[in-house]
């Protein structure tokens, strides 16, 4: 992890475990994934963006454990379940989903199955409406 990620992490350093064994997780698991530290969230790439970890608030304030970290990933289909705290569709078929994490074991089968799912679907969209997306307003993570 370098410095940029520290900072990030400034603020919230409770949850600096919970990335770390995230960024551990993907690395391992997706090779040559590259990894953009932005003022809002650390952003994932394989070949595109595929997933992104932050401080969004994806359920109410009262409901969020402490520490915590959101992560959020998109898929060619809707993902029921638990651990999904949010799930929207931007676009037709393209499925963005945030799940919340209290603790580095959460980190663990069912979450890397889906972010490895979310590398494969990323790899295999279209780029012209991924490119345009950046001048429209939309953020990185509006993109997933």
């Amino acid at each position: 992890m370098d410095e940029t990620a520290l900072f990030f992490f400034r603020e919230h350093m409770d949850a600096l475990p919970i990335y770390q064994a995230l960024e551990k997780a993907i690395l391992e698991q997706i090779p040559e994934t590259r990894i953009k530290v932005q003022t809002s969230q650390i952003s994932f790439y394989h070949k595109r963006l595929f997933c992104c970890a932050s401080f969004l608030r994806a359920r109410k304030k009262a409901q969020l454990p402490d520490p915590y970290l959101t992560v959020t990933f998109g898929l060619g289909h809707r993902q029921e379940g638990g651990r999904i705290c949010g799930a929207t569709e931007p676009y037709p078929g393209r499925w963005t989903h945030h799940a919340v994490l209290a603790s580095p074991e959460d980190v663990d089968g069912e979450l890397m199955a889906w972010i490895r799912e979310a590398a494969a679907f990323s790899t295999g969209k279209s780029s012209p409406g991924a490119a345009s997306n950046t001048h429209r307003g939309k953020t990185a993570q509006q993109d997933i």
